[in-house]
């Protein structure tokens, strides 16, 4: 089995801040600070949150140590009509995008993502249960879920979490979760992906939040069924950019997805035995159905490279798929070149927010970088994914 050692090499620099140290940064500012910040947020006041957000970025405290800050608020902040926690798993993204950026880039980021959650309803305030002190079986959570408790799911998550580990608690949802991506469309997989992922990076801290977010998504899902593990069948086993070929092809939302929920399944991959991490591979590749594969912006000529990013934007906000794959399709072929159209990109979406975002547009643009990175020989992949990013967020923007 894969160790969950590798859960270490999952942050990036940006990451890495002590909350203990944030707190004792923020606190000084008192009620115009972090403490007043929290509370704009979770009383669904944007205009106030940015308010306090620009004083705090006034008295020179860095901006990530803001986001790192957010981690057990954002676990309350509510999408509806849709039960899917997309906005803790948003937050689970940022340090990826961030991990683009330059320094003087991250105000505009950590703005939007406060302005994102401050404008949202959160999940209500809960009293919290006690851990049962006896041990916990993952058949217990499983019946929580099944009756809808989702504060006994909680207190048995958090005992099967302090008893069997947090990689072993990740695991078991993440292959619970494989049976219902059909019901879910892929979120049982990816939510709960990017959110376990931080649970185990933040080992030091609290779980409760977030576990009490997952559990809340899972009895409302009614996701209570654990499948029998089998490894990938004979069909299933092709090379990964055939399936990615497909998973990039299409229009809207459904076939966007099908990327997403690649993605976060590759971020969670060293937890599972090849057995296992067959099984889900296999689990989304069904969740496909019978899609075809395509092959998107295929007549497009390669344009001249934008010189800068006033350059990139000015074509970027003309909201013209085709042009902007044209202009920055030549950057995708170095190391150096996807760097920085990473940050064109996040940028880009930064400096076109005007106060309202589907999570889906940072979420989307996470799994982008991402094929970008683990595919960048693959022209077919890469073209489809841009294609597929680029028209979704045009389109509803």
């Amino acid at each position: 089995m894969k160790t969950a050692a590798a859960c270490a090499a999952w942050g990036v620099a940006l990451s890495s801040a002590a909350p203990r140290g944030i707190a004792m940064a923020l606190e000084k500012t008192g009620e115009n600070g972090i403490e007043g910040l929290l509370k704009a947020m979770n009383d669904s006041d944007p205009e106030k949150t940015v308010k306090l957000y620009e004083k705090i970025l006034a008295d020179g405290v860095d901006p990530w140590k803001v986001h790192r800050s957010l981690y057990p608020a954002v676990q309350r902040v509510l999408n509806p009509p849709f039960i899917n926690p997309h906005l803790p798993k948003m937050y689970a993204i940022y340090p990826e995008l961030a991990a683009y950026l330059r320094p003087e880039d991250l105000p505009s980021l950590v703005r939007l993502e406060l302005r994102e959650y401050a404008q949202r309803p959160k999940l209500e305030k809960h009293q919290r249960a006690e851990i049962p002190a006896s041990q916990v079986a993952f058949r217990d959570i499983e019946g929580a879920f099944r009756s809808r408790d989702r504060e006994t799911a909680t207190a048995l998550m958090a005992g099967f979490h302090a008893q069997a580990g947090g990689a072993e608690l990740a695991r078991r949802l993440l292959v619970l979760g494989s049976s219902h991506l059909g019901d879910s469309l892929g979120h049982s997989i990816s939510c709960t992906a990017f959110m376990l992922r931080e649970i185990l990076e933040r080992d030091k801290e609290d779980p409760w939040p977030a576990l009490f977010a997952l559990a809340h998504y899972f009895s409302e899902g009614h996701f209570n069924s654990y499948p029998p593990v089998t490894g990938a069948a004979a069909s299933d086993v092709k090379p990964a950019s055939d399936h990615m070929v497909r998973a990039t092809s299409g229009r809207g939302i459904v076939n966007l997805h099908h990327t997403i929920t690649f993605y976060a399944l590759d971020r969670v991959s060293s937890l599972f035995s090849d057995e296992e991490y067959g099984h889900l591979y296999a689990a989304v590749v069904r969740f496909m159905g019978d899609k075809k594969a395509e092959h998107m912006a295929a007549e497009l000529t390669p344009g001249d490279p934008p010189r800068d990013y006033a350059g990139f934007f000015k074509t970027f906000s003309s909201l013209n798929t085709e042009s902007v794959i044209s202009s920055i399709w030549q950057m995708t072929s170095s190391k150096n070149g996807r760097q920085k159209l990473g940050r064109y990109l996040v940028k880009g979406v930064c400096d076109l927010y005007q106060g309202d975002y589907n999570p889906h547009f940072l979420t989307g643009l996470g799994s982008l970088l991402w094929v970008l990175e683990k595919y960048p020989g693959e022209e077919k992949v890469c073209r489809n994914a841009l294609y597929q990013y680029l028209d979704y967020y045009f389109r509803n923007t």
